[in-house]
């Protein structure tokens, strides 16, 4: 049971709740009760003083100078998400949108937000009985943080949005009265508390992040057996050779790649001196990955656990602070980063596969694997389209490499005149992830299908594969069959690639 308000939350937990594998429960503790209401009494405090408030008792971004009567105040905030009521594209799945508000409730329950329990409590219910709004993926830029994509959780919570709810679209307002709730009344502040931070951006990059370490753990894997499909040199993982370059990560990548290899090392000599790069560089460049990830994991974790909008009210004496905590610089450069590397390791991935299906390089292999033999070689080809594919999803995933943070707009009358262009960012994480992700599960057909024909062969013995490569070879083989006749396979890699990326395939 994770207790909003209690604790921290860090990233895997962050997926165990988007995946409803963690349950989820507001803290009844009094101190994070009496935080909540005393940042909401602030607010009160400061209206009843007929104190001025950005977007409380203003206008909103460059209607700023604009004054909102007092009769109006409570109206303002239901305003402000209808109008941002226009996003577009894909909407984001069951397990994005549940992340999104785990990483919106761990903001607002920092203190510093002057929102109501009720909210909090409200925002609590949705995502323990699995009301997930329907949010566009398309028509935030960053900053005011995610604006138009978190406006379909205010609107939910008024009321007015559709939401997802056991297995039905349907207005929030008809799935809170089955759950005996109703809907709330947003208070000055709170759709701008709700709205103004780096939710979506945050929830889609620590998705992507938990994502990227499977991609690792599979990319090395496919290493090893690539080495052993081709009767490569397993002397280019030695010890001693990272020693001598330690970083960190690399060094785990050649360890697991030189235990996969141990069998086959005390059973064969090398026939090669060097194999190519995709090979013996594989640690250099899956360590890449490997050594980031702690740094961008560590800047992720400080931003879901911050408070990200504005204004902010001071827990201790409820002065108003206005800044720009919603830009969302610091998970753009984390997604920005993340999709480089990821990419690299199709790229890397890619080279492997090549040199699988193409006889000049595989040391004896069939033409593109295939596992005809006899008169009815001649009709088959084997690997051939998939190798096809998984350049095009290769050259998708590097194309989508190019730094959303570059491509600021100034917009919403030059008053967001620098915008941070995260949620962008985190999408082409997603996108490339999914890219990789198919990149890996054709890889994973491929290899497997390679080994087996060295067994049949007798050039390879289980006593070299090893326990742990074979343990992959009969996961891989739980889901397809041997390509001895060409047949599609397309079923079988999307149902790989979908496993690969939530965790079902494990090596």
């Amino acid at each position: 049971m994770f207790q909003f308000g209690e604790h921290s939350l860090d990233l895997a937990s962050l997926e165990r709740i988007a995946f409803k594998k963690m349950p989820v429960a507001l803290s009844s503790h009094p101190g994070v009760i009496q935080r909540i209401e005393r940042s909401a009494k602030h607010v009160r405090d400061m209206l009843a003083n007929d104190g001025k408030i950005y977007g409380v008792t203003t206008g909103y971004g460059d209607s700023v100078v604009r004054e909102v009567p007092p009769e109006l105040v409570e109206e303002l905030p239901l305003h402000l998400t209808r109008f941002h009521g226009c996003g577009l594209g894909r909407f984001l799945s069951p397990e994005e949108t549940r992340a999104v508000i785990a990483v919106r409730l761990s903001s607002l329950l920092q203190g510093w937000s002057g929102v109501s329990l009720e909210l909090v409590e409200r925002l609590t219910d949705m995502l323990r009985l699995d009301i997930l709004p329907q949010i566009p993926a398309e028509g935030s830029v960053g900053a005011s943080g995610d604006l138009t994509p978190l406006s379909y959780i205010a609107g939910a919570l008024a009321g007015e949005r559709r939401v997802l709810h056991k297995g039905s679209v349907k207005l929030s307002s008809d799935a809170f009265a089955e759950e005996g709730l109703t809907p709330i009344k947003l208070k000055p502040k709170e759709a701008l508390a709700l709205m103004n931070g780096t939710s979506v951006m945050s929830a889609l990059t620590t998705l992507a992040i938990r994502q990227a370490h499977r991609l690792i753990e599979l990319s090395t894997r496919m290493t090893s057996m690539t080495c052993l499909a081709i009767l490569g040199n397993p002397k280019h993982f030695d010890a001693r050779l990272f020693n001598a370059k330690p970083h960190a990560g690399q060094m785990d990548v050649a360890a697991r790649i030189r235990s996969d290899l141990a069998p086959f090392a005390e059973r064969h000599q090398a026939q090669r001196m060097q194999d190519r790069y995709s090979i013996r560089c594989a640690p250099h460049v899956i360590g890449v990955l490997s050594d980031a990830l702690p740094s961008l994991e560590s800047i992720l974790t400080t931003e879901i656990n911050s408070t990200n909008d504005n204004p902010l009210f001071d827990p201790e004496t409820g002065d108003v602070l206005h800044g720009g905590h919603f830009y969302g610089g610091h998970v753009c450069y984390v997604a920005d980063s993340l999709k480089v590397q990821v990419a690299n390791l199709a790229d890397l991935m890619d080279r492997q596969v090549a040199t699988l299906v193409d006889t000049r390089f595989s040391n004896g292999l069939p033409s593109n694997l295939s596992g005809s033999t006899g008169e009815r070689a001649p009709i088959n080809h084997g690997f051939k389209a998939v190798q096809i594919g998984v350049s095009a999803w290769t050259a998708e995933a590097c194309k989508l490499t190019m730094p959303a943070s570059v491509f600021s707009r100034s917009t919403e009358c030059h008053n967001q005149d620098k915008v941070s262009m995260g949620t962008i960012a985190s999408r082409d994480a997603l996108r490339v992830n999914t890219l990789v992700a198919q990149v890996a599960a054709a890889h994973l057909l491929a290899t497997t299908q390679a080994l087996e024909i060295r067994l049949h062969r007798g050039e390879l013995t289980d006593q070299d594969i090893g326990p742990d490569i074979a343990k992959t070879i009969a996961r891989v083989r739980e889901r397809a069959e041997f390509v001895s006749e060409d047949a599609p396979m397309d079923d079988v890699l999307r149902a790989l690639t979908t496993d690969i990326l939530d965790g079902a395939f494990t090596i």
